[in-house]
């Protein structure tokens, strides 16, 4: 079965689109396209991220989603030369506004504007159904890592740094599964600051190679509790959007070695992620996700992790933007064949479950 998986992160860089051809449980990615958000679009997102916001907004945004994610899934298809026609299935995350851990959560992206705009059947909403047995409705991508990664014989931790970053701990059966803290979120807020707007993220690392550490601010930011808490555990905008960016702002320090200290900031909190919650011993760590690209955030990962090899997704034949997107695809796949695809070791829900709605065309 042929399915288009789509996804759109907290990082709000744009809409990733994978076409993955689909047999059993074995899949082969056909092609891949990421098409960014317009910066219109992307501010009037990340406003209804916000706090305080309209119904009138949140309403007009899950429409336009809708169409935005229709064309992505026709222009991949256009620039791959696949016939839209071949894609049977789409499964469609949505773009997080809000995710309150255990209790609710809200993707929007309207999947009857998408299956209308491509006469596709579409799978979306995945994570409410976990959070209704129980689970935090995150992570759902270990199903799909534990799928790609595991080995007999080595501890692999699959680790994705997107705005939030997230690990899949993969030792023999056992799996556990969490966010680990910021990912690129931080870090992107303050380059568009530094910036005036010009960037959206910190190219190969550049800006916080410039930077020195602030080793006060890194101490106080992985006091936090929240590394303390065991597994399962969701990480959002909610912890690391605009309030958090101006606390690390009171500090008076330059904007570039504050860039620098989130970079560290970032690496640490997944250090202490794996080495609090998994086992004595990881051989490999597999990255994937925006933060793949970023030399600063590996090369602090290596010193953090002395042992472990460090990888990227890209090394086992699965692109680091696609992974993601590819995740969803596979997702949607079980949905169709009602198969359920949570794991509870790594959200907390009572049972597995089969995820998602499925809106026909």
């Amino acid at each position: 079965m042929r399915v288009a998986g789509i996804m759109s992160g907290t990082s709000l860089d744009g809409i990733d689109v994978a076409i993955v051809d689909v047999t059993g449980r074995r899949f082969r990615t056909a092609a891949f396209h990421s098409k960014p958000y317009a910066p219109a679009v992307r501010d009037d997102i990340l406003a209804i991220s916000n706090a305080t916001t309209t119904t009138a907004a949140i309403s007009r945004m899950n429409f336009r989603l809708g169409e935005l994610y229709a064309e992505a899934v026709i222009e991949t298809c256009r620039r791959a030369r696949l016939p839209l026609r071949s894609v049977e299935l789409i499964g469609c995350h949505g773009q997080t506004i809000y995710h309150e851990s255990g209790r609710n959560t809200l993707q929007i992206g309207e999947a009857a504007v998408l299956a209308e705009c491509t006469g596709i059947p579409v799978v979306s909403d995945f994570r409410s159904r976990d959070i209704a047995a129980g689970g935090k409705g995150a992570p759902l991508v270990p199903f799909v890592d534990y799928l790609l990664f595991r080995h007999p014989r080595r501890t692999r931790v699959a680790l994705n740094i997107g705005g939030i970053a997230n690990v899949t701990i993969i030792d023999g059966a056992r799996v556990i599964a969490f966010d680990t803290g910021p990912g690129n979120m931080v870090i992107d807020a303050l380059v568009r600051e530094h910036t005036r707007g010009r960037r959206n993220y910190d190219e190969g690392g550049r800006i916080a190679a410039r930077g020195a550490l602030v080793k006060p601010l890194l101490d106080e930011l992985l006091s936090d509790r929240y590394y303390l808490e065991k597994p399962p555990k969701t990480a959002g905008r909610e912890q690391y959007g605009d309030a958090f960016v101006a606390r690390m702002k009171a500090t008076g320090a330059r904007l570039e070695d504050l860039i620098a200290t989130a970079t560290v900031f970032t690496a640490a909190s997944i250090a202490t992620g794996v080495r609090r919650f998994g086992p004595a011993r990881v051989d490999d760590l597999i990255v994937s996700g925006g933060g793949a690209h970023n030399p600063q955030i590996l090369g602090h990962l290596a010193g953090f992790l002395p042992g472990t090899a460090i990888a990227t997704s890209g090394d086992f034949g699965i692109d680091v933007d696609a992974k993601e997107a590819i995740a969803f695809a596979v997702l949607a796949h079980e949905t169709w064949r009602r198969r359920p695809s949570n794991l509870p070791s790594a959200t907390g829900a009572r049972r597995p479950v089969i995820l998602g709605k499925i809106t026909r065309a």
